[in-house]
């Protein structure tokens, strides 16, 4: 059990635990009033709670290919303050997008799977959750030409090579593109995330830099000041 200052995560068999890649894409993805809200590969649905928690008006919908995971998911809904305002769908996005394919958002978010052409892990539920190819992002964003509101955002964390992947694909799109955030570990160590925003149109963003760490162990006050709402340590 993760215990967050408004709600707590139970990971209970989820293969991709809570990780810094989803809690600063929950702390920081965007959007101007976002009413309605997806979560694709929701996981333990922490990255869904804390839009929750930022987004008091907005409605969210939560989808998982993992079965098990989903589960997990609906019960830390059901405990939260903010049940009623989320909703879990235990399915692929392909199918929920084509069982709803007239809806559209405001904002969508994705911790997406990234070893992309990589060793494939023995475990299902851990392949599921951590491997995808090219053709993964290639239907992802060919549904977000569908389901983003003409002002909507999609906010996307991904390791360096996969997001200039995930970049050229979206050139190919009737689809803007830009890169939001570059994170680090350290200040001086290589950058190892971006997280982007993909639009329909243009917009304008400024581009920022993000380091976790001042040093081993200690987080820095840019990490401190993004997750001081949801973190009981800080």
């Amino acid at each position: 059990m993760f215990r967050f200052k408004q709600f707590n995560v139970d990971q209970s068999g989820c293969a991709m635990k809570i990780n810094t890649d989803g809690v600063l894409l929950g702390a920081l993805a965007k959007a101007e009033n976002p009413l309605i809200i997806l979560d694709i590969g929701t996981g333990t649905g922490v990255i869904a709670l804390m839009l929750a928690q930022r987004f008091p008006s907005a409605d969210i919908d939560a989808v998982e290919i993992d079965k098990i995971a989903a589960a997990t998911a609906a019960r830390n809904f059901a405990n939260s303050i903010f049940n009623e305002r989320l909703a879990v769908f235990p399915t692929s996005f392909e199918q929920f997008f084509k069982s709803n394919a007239g809806k559209k958002y405001d904002l969508i978010v994705a911790n997406p799977p990234f070893y992309i052409n990589s060793l494939k892990s023995p475990e299902k539920n851990k392949q599921l959750a951590k491997h995808a190819d090219k053709a993964f992002f290639e239907q992802l964003i060919n549904a977000l030409v569908d389901h983003l509101d003409e002002s909507g955002q999609a906010w996307l964390v991904l390791p360096i090579s996969t997001s200039e992947m995930v970049k050229e694909i979206v050139g190919k799109q009737n689809l803007a593109t830009h890169t939001a955030i570059t994170v680090y570990s350290y200040a001086d160590s290589e950058a190892h995330r971006e997280i982007i925003i993909v639009s329909r149109s243009k917009i304008e963003t400024d581009e920022t830099s993000f380091v976790i760490y001042d040093a081993p162990g200690i987080y820095s006050e840019q990490y401190r000041n993004a997750l001081k709402d949801f973190f009981t340590i800080f």
